[in-house]
């Protein structure tokens, strides 16, 4: 199986949508997946995911499906009041979470000053339990840090949903501490990120990384990659 994790296009936050270039980005998006097919698309439930995948979903003539457990975790990972001001908690600055020789992770958050009082380690083992129901309906049955081939298969799976959401469930998904996710990395609107269940005998497969934030149809449709989610220094 292949498993696209892809980002909504460029956001209108305050209503929940696309911008105009964000219609333009999803328009583009639908093209490249059209290329080479899909057979199941689901959704983030919120209005930015639902207008990117609905393009895509349209030209290949499929239904979206709405997994709610897909949506951006704000208010979840929110730190209120903190020294950036009101911020998700993918946004703190990465010198903070790597300031020491270990980095925390969301087992030993008292590490980090910054997030020690918040209750990130529910939000994160829940999206892992959500996470893990999820790809057993796709056949796939984790059990420690690989998965059960319960039903293994080809079929290539959109996942429409958002930036801080995306980072999360990859950290999951590869085994590394979901702070260097965070800090490590960005997923651009309408980017797509490619997870191979990557299977070498009957019974076991490992999710691999075979392709990262991938923005291709933006280069193709002759637009540019938009900066939301990421903080500064980005041109």
């Amino acid at each position: 199986m292949r498993l696209y994790i892809i980002r909504h296009a460029d956001p209108d936050y305050e209503h929940d949508t696309l911008t105009e270039d964000g219609h333009k980005e999803a328009q583009a998006l639908a093209k490249r997946l059209a290329s080479h097919g899909l057979d199941r698309i689901y959704c983030s439930p919120l209005g930015r995911a639902i207008d990117t995948a609905r393009y895509t979903a349209e030209l290949l003539g499929l239904e979206y499906n709405i997994e709610h457990w897909t949506k951006e975790l704000w208010p979840e990972l929110a730190l209120m009041a903190s020294p950036w001001g009101d911020i998700i908690a993918t946004d703190v600055p990465g010198e903070v979470y790597r300031c020491e020789n270990e980095m925390p992770t969301h087992e030993n958050w008292h590490r980090c000053s910054a997030i020690k009082d918040y209750e990130l380690q529910k939000v994160y083992e829940k999206l892992k339990a959500d996470s893990d129901d999820f790809l057993k309906r796709q056949g796939y049955e984790r059990e420690g840090g690989r998965y059960r081939c319960i039903s293994p298969n080809e079929d290539q799976v959109a996942v429409f949903c958002h930036g801080g959401f995306g980072l999360t469930w990859l950290a999951h998904l590869l085994e590394i501490p979901v702070t260097l996710a965070w800090s490590g990395f960005w997923l651009p609107p309408s980017s797509v990120t490619t997870i191979l269940f990557d299977q070498r005998s009957t019974d076991w497969a490992v999710p691999r990384c075979i392709g990262l934030s991938d923005v291709s149809h933006l280069y193709e449709a002759r637009l540019p990659v938009k900066p939301s989610g990421i903080i500064a220094n980005f041109w």
